[in-house]
């Protein structure tokens, strides 16, 4: 593989293609009652303002300021500097009100592990603050009144914004998560604005229906907002899970307190501000940035949180159930982790088989609880497919991710980086092989060899390896043998996850027969991670339950009321 770490081959600074020039994203602050980001230019640039170091301030510039000058200098290597006058509030709630700073914690950039930003830590009584805010624009609040076209005209606006400033997002996505660039605008800035619009179109077709009762009765059914929803938001795709929840929560007319997970905060506050544009009233979306134990755990907890959807680990999903539980016995909605099987059988197109793999794998680092790592083969293709799978991997480029020609940046932090290279220490004692990868890269940051694994002992066998059965949640791929259709379908649903599945092959009977026995909320069949804003996403088993994406993602957010009223003297019963 090319390992480009820090964007050059040899050189470890960050690699920007226009050296003259670099934005740096100073911090977020609540000014003049507006959410704004701050930026400055460093590094100097004659050509456009004239000065040989240090740049031009750009100090409460609008968005649309900091685009121009974006665009203006093309700079990639963009990195937050921390400044004990401009910290980020612990609460952006939609009034945009300044909230004293106490507590803060540090989030860095996965380059290089230097400190990005200074965020202020919410906490339960931020929590509270926030949770009265949304209840208040519930209760009274113009939002869940509002027709739902026009809650539709503003979501639609409001994607209007997201695309209009793809470019900021795009970097601070990035610098946030250590994603590829050339991705995260493509995929995860354009997710975001498609789920909106998703949404948005679906806002003023929420109806209930006329029920043919048995007696001297008529029903129908209204299909009302829920409430106040708690949105929990995981770290591995910052943008596009923010607006999962957010879009079909706004169109079912709820208000909302949004916790965006520590490792990435930074894009939900600057979501929080387009959507103050885009005429969102006060008080409907409210976002806290604080840990899970804190601020996660007390909107969990809250007696006036009247739903909660949740993105993150299995372990974290069961503490979110029991506290919804023990409080108010709020529903929930759980996406949770997974440890997804692609199989491969020996009828496949060998060069698409690898394709699949690579990217079920690799994209995003690995990080992604839909990653296929247990990749089952059979034997008649299963040579084949290593030699291609090892060629193939000769290419791949690892390395700063606003590098266009990386294929995979850091993980997201250090913690992460070091749980992943736990995993692959475990599968070389457990006696695996190493295909390709293994190790870490790079003298700075969380780079990550991709890792393949082969002679993988798998489930079910009684001596399975860790790495076949945990979620690793970084580019590890483990390569098992399987002879027969009936051996595969058990080696694929013995699991404690069932979130999704891929299959390879050219037989339709045999791709009909392992879509109804595999037990996953998703299956793919020669492709993997094909996903729409009309296609449900979410598990089965302990990879939880509820749905993102479709209309049935809306449906969480709604209440199904009953309403009946006698008729007299009808001649139609």
């Amino acid at each position: 593989m090319v390992l480009r770490v820090g964007g050059r081959d040899a050189a470890q600074q960050p690699w920007c293609c226009a050296p003259l020039a670099e934005l740096q994203c100073i911090t977020t602050e609540l000014q003049r009652n507006t959410l704004v980001l701050l930026w400055r230019v460093v590094g100097g640039c004659q050509g456009c303002y004239g000065e040989s170091s240090g740049g031009r301030c750009c100090i409460g510039a609008s968005p649309e300021a900091i685009g121009a000058a974006m665009k203006h200098h093309r700079a990639t290597g963009v990195v937050l500097e921390h400044r004990p006058d401009h910290r980020v509030p612990r609460s952006a709630a939609m009034e945009l009100r300044r909230v004293p700073i106490g507590k803060t914690f540090e989030t860095r950039d996965p380059r290089t592990g230097d400190v990005i930003a200074s965020i202020a830590e919410g906490d339960k009584e931020d929590v509270d603050l926030a949770v009265k805010a949304a209840r208040e624009a519930f209760d009274h609040g113009k939002w869940p009144r509002m027709p739902g076209s026009e809650r539709g005209r503003i979501m639609m606006k409001y994607a209007d914004l997201v695309e209009q400033h793809a470019e900021e997002l795009t970097l601070l996505e990035s610098l946030d998560a250590g994603k590829p660039r050339t991705v995260t605008r493509v995929v995860d800035i354009g997710t975001s604005a498609t789920s909106l619009r998703y949404f948005a179109g679906a806002a003023d077709k929420i109806h209930g229906e006329t029920l043919k009762m048995s007696t001297q009765f008529q029903g129908h059914t209204l299909r009302e907002p829920m409430g106040v929803a708690g949105l929990i938001i995981p770290w591995n795709f910052p943008a596009i899970m923010f607006f999962c929840k957010v879009a079909p929560a706004l169109a079912a007319g709820c208000t909302m307190v949004v916790k965006p997970a520590e490792q990435t905060p930074l894009s939900a506050l600057y979501f929080a501000h387009f959507a103050k544009q885009a005429g969102v009233p006060d008080g409907v979306i409210n976002v806290i940035t604080g840990f899970g134990p804190t601020a996660g755990a007390a909107i969990a907890s809250h007696m006036d949180v009247d739903m909660v959807s949740f993105t993150g680990s299995t372990a974290v999903g069961r503490l979110i159930m029991e506290a919804s539980a023990r409080s108010n016995l709020k529903p929930v909605s759980l996406e949770l982790g997974g440890k997804s099987p692609l199989i491969i059988f020996e009828d496949a197109d060998v060069d698409l088989a690898v394709d699949l793999s690579i990217s079920a794998n690799f994209f995003n680092k690995g990080e992604a609880c839909l990653a296929a790592s247990r990749v089952y083969l059979q034997e008649g293709i299963y040579d084949r497919f290593v030699k291609k799978l090892a060629d193939r991997m000769e290419s791949w480029v690892v390395g700063d991710p606003f590098d266009p020609r990386v294929n995979q940046g850091p993980q997201v932090n250090k913690e992460q980086y070091e749980k992943v290279l736990s995993y692959i220490d475990h599968g070389k004692r457990e006696g695996a092989n190493v295909l390709t990868g293994g190790k870490p890269c790079g003298q700075r940051g969380y780079y990550i060899e991709p890792t393949v694994f082969t002679e993988v002992k798998g489930i079910p066998e009684q001596d399975d390896m860790i790495i076949a059965k945990e979620e690793i949640f970084g580019p590890v791929m483990c390569l098992m043998k399987f002879r027969t259709v009936e051996e595969v379908i058990a080696k694929a649903n013995d699991t404690r996850y069932g979130l999704a599945a891929g299959v390879v092959t050219k037989d339709i009977d045999v791709a009909n027969r392992m879509t109804r026995s595999i037990r996953a909320g998703v299956v793919w069949v020669n492709c993997y991670f094909a996903m729409d804003a009309d296609c449900p996403f979410g598990g089965r088993k302990m990879s939880g339950f509820g749905k993102d994406a479709s209309m049935h993602a809306l449906d969480k957010f709604l209440a199904v009321k009953a309403v009946v009223t006698p008729v007299y003297d009808s001649p139609w019963l």
